[in-house]
């Protein structure tokens, strides 16, 4: 079973950036596509970015298309997320999973266990 752990986030003022990694263990990372979700309070957990097990296909969120890119290192089992031009919607706590994907649209199926995320918060 894949394990993951989120890191990379903080406090920074709109307009600003921020880079999320997700380090993955486990023997199969580098067969699996992987995508990031955030969860604000109160809130469903929403579907960002996705990126398949190779890193060679990506898609995204409309909301973070532009914006955001998603990356990945097979060779040290780890998933990116930049995020460039932050507003005050993108606080939310960031989680990343391996998923279920065709390739080619936005439906992201989870696979695994969620790890603890990571807290990003955006300041006006």
């Amino acid at each position: 079973q894949v394990q993951l752990v989120e890191s990379g986030g903080g406090l920074v003022q709109a307009g600003g950036s921020l880079r999320l990694s997700c380090a993955a263990s486990g023997v199969m990372f580098s067969r699996y596509a992987m995508a990031w979700f955030r969860q604000a309070p109160g809130k469903e957990r929403e579907f960002l970015a996705v990126i398949n097990y190779l890193g060679s296909n990506t898609n995204y969120a409309s909301s973070v298309k532009g914006r955001f890119t998603i990356s990945r290192d097979n060779g040290k089992n780890a998933l990116y997320l930049q995020m460039d031009s932050l507003t005050v919607e993108d606080t939310a706590v960031y989680y990343c999973n391996a998923v279920s994907w065709s390739g080619h649209d936005r439906n992201a199926q989870p696979l695994g266990s969620w790890g603890q995320g990571t807290q990003v918060t955006v300041s006006s």
